[in-house]
C-alpha cells in the first residue's frame, strides 16, 4: 500500500490521524449499513420466492380453467362476450421505506372482481376464469413491486460494499502507513535534536574550562 505523499510535519500528522479516525468510523457505519441491507434483501428475496410459488400455483389453475371455459362456451362466443368488457388497472411509482431508506417501488391498483357480462350469457366457467385471472394479475403486480425493491436493495448493497472495500483496502491502510511514516520521521528528528543539544551543551561546558 502506497502512503500519502505529504510532508512529515506535526500538522500533517494531526490531519492524518483525523482522516484515519473518520475513515475507521465511516467503515464501521458502512459495515453496519451493509449488514442491515443484506438482512432486508434476504427477507425480500424470501418474499419473492413465496410469491413465485403462489404465482405457479395460480397459473396451474388459471390456464386449465381458461381451457375448460373455451371448450364449454366456444372460442367465438367467448370472444364476443369479451368484446365489451374492460377491466382498468393503474400502475404508479411510489416511495417505500426499507432498511431505513426511501426506495422507489411500484404500486398497481387491480380492479375488484366484477362479472360484467349479462346473467343470461353467464357460464360458471366464465365466472371462474375471470376470478382466476384477476387473482393471477394481483399476484403479478405484487411480485413486480417486490422485485423492484429487491433490485434497488441489491444495487445499494453493491454500492455500499464497494465503499466498504475502498476504506478497508485503500483509505485506511494508506492513512495508517502515512501516520506511521510521519511518526517515525518526527521521532528520528527528535532524537537528532536531543543528541545535537547534548553535544552542543557538552561543547559549551568544555569551552568554559579552556
Amino acid at each position: 500500500m502506497m502512503r500519502e505523499q505529504i510532508a512529515p510535519t506535526k500538522s500533517n500528522l494531526l490531519k492524518t490521524k483525523e482522516r484515519l479516525e473518520i475513515a475507521k468510523e465511516g467503515y464501521d457505519l458502512l459495515e453496519q449499513k451493509r449488514e442491515i441491507l443484506v438482512a432486508e434483501l434476504m427477507r425480500k428475496v424470501e418474499l419473492v420466492k413465496i410469491l413465485e410459488r403462489d404465482l405457479d400455483k395460480r397459473v396451474e389453475t388459471a390456464y386449465p380453467c381458461l381451457k375448460r371455459m373455451l371448450v364449454v362456451v366456444g372460442r367465438e362466443r367467448a370472444n364476443k362476450l369479451a368484446e365489451d368488457i374492460t377491466y382498468r388497472y393503474e400502475t404508479r411509482e411510489k416511495q417505500i421505506v426499507s432498511a431505513g431508506m426511501k426506495i422507489p417501488s411500484l404500486e398497481a391498483r387491480i380492479p375488484a372482481i366484477d362479472l360484467k357480462y349479462p346473467p343470461e350469457n353467464s357460464f360458471a366457467e366464465c365466472d371462474e376464469t375471470v376470478i382466476e385471472f384477476l387473482e393471477l394479475l394481483k399476484i403479478c403486480a405484487e411480485l413486480a413491486a417486490i422485485r423492484t425493491v429487491v433490485w434497488r436493495l441489491a444495487r445499494e448493497v453493491k454500492r455500499t460494499q464497494r465503499r466498504v472495500n475502498a476504506l478497508d483496502k485503500m483509505v485506511i491502510p494508506a492513512a495508517s502507513e502515512t501516520k506511521t511514516y510521519i511518526e517515525s520521521v518526527l521521532e528520528e528528528k527528535e532524537r537528532d535534536f536531543f543528541f545535537a543539544s547534548k553535544l552542543l551543551k557538552k561543547k559549551g561546558v568544555s569551552n568554559i574550562f579552556k
